[in-house]
């Protein structure tokens, strides 16, 4: 089963936050292993439609073998989440009645050592999800500027001790290039010492963080796909759910959804608004959803995890 392949994190509160029913059109941008998709699918029967989309054709072809007992009903298509939009439109589909995406690593990608994702699995400076695009982690870490290479770990990885990373970097590969994750790991328990051996989380956490975002465009990519997803959300039920697991991302969702609930540009100063600007989203539910300790004893990744939902207006 796709759990197997990847663990679907908060699979019960993810899929009931979109209220699934007969006849609607459901898009699961990240699909990685089907986990979601196949519970959307159950509780969308008889004749729910699921849009799976992901860049990585090996989830792809794992959702396929564990979607294949709902032929007829599923449409799986390779790409990023960011053109969920254009997807649909080739579709020639209007509107969806629902959204996920799942901000995650596939437990697949984590655990096998060619993808380079993994501290702990020594394999080749890849990190990428679609192994199309040109950019890896290898390129940056060996041709990147010692400033640059702080700046992408501290911004994306909030660590602290980037400057002190990204100059181990730079003395290290003037020795000879850096090809593998645990090459790279090791420079970087090294860089941090005794501080690095004092923290709950390795030390090369953050900076492969940081890699991965920045190979492939993680943030960037964010931001145009809720805007597209939030245009092609059926007015007046269509709901959009977003699981991150870090900070950045929840930022950056929690912004994109609070202007579009609260979009008045007024000064505050004003009694009331006079620039007539409308919502397009209202929340559901108060505040994010975590997982239950339940679950984050079983699966360790889920932890970080949080869920927030919007619908369209």
């Amino acid at each position: 089963m796709g759990d197997v392949f990847h663990r679907p994190v908060m699979l019960e509160k993810a899929v009931t936050s979109l209220n699934p029913k007969g006849k609607g059109v459901y898009v699961d941008g990240t699909l990685g292993g089907g986990g979601h998709a196949v519970e959307i699918l159950r509780r969308s029967a008889p004749d729910g439609v699921l849009i799976g989309i992901d860049r990585d054709e090996e989830a792809l072809e794992e959702s396929k073998r564990v979607l294949s007992p709902f032929r007829g009903r599923t449409i799986l298509a390779r790409g990023n989440f960011r053109d969920i939009k254009e997807v649909v439109a080739g579709l020639d589909i209007s509107y969806v009645d629902g959204i996920l995406l799942d901000l995650g690593v596939s437990s697949h990608q984590l655990g096998s050592a060619a993808r380079g994702f993994s501290f702990t699995e020594d394999g080749p400076l890849d990190m990428r999800m679609d192994r199309r695009d040109r950019l890896t982690a290898y390129d940056i870490v060996n041709t990147w500027p010692e400033a640059r290479l702080k700046e992408i770990i501290q911004d994306y990885g909030e660590e602290r001790a980037a400057g002190r990373i990204a100059r181990a970097i730079v003395q290290s590969r003037q020795r000879a290039p850096l090809n593998t994750t645990g090459e790279l790991a090791a420079i970087i328990a090294k860089a941090l010492g005794k501080r690095g051996g004092k923290e709950k989380i390795h030390p090369a956490t953050r900076t492969f963080q940081a890699l991965r975002i920045c190979v492939n465009r993680e943030l960037d990519d964010l931001t145009a796909a809720i805007e597209g997803c939030i245009d092609i959300l059926r007015p007046g039920e269509g709901r959009l759910s977003i699981i991150s697991f870090h900070s950045l991302e929840d930022r950056i969702v929690k912004r994109l959804f609070r202007e579009k609930e609260r979009p008045c540009s007024c000064p505050p100063h004003l009694p009331f608004c006079i620039c007539g600007a409308k919502a397009s989203l209202r929340s559901v539910g108060r505040r994010a959803l975590r997982p239950a300790p339940e679950e984050v004893a079983e699966n360790p990744r889920a932890r970080s995890a949080r869920l927030r939902t919007v619908e369209r207006l």
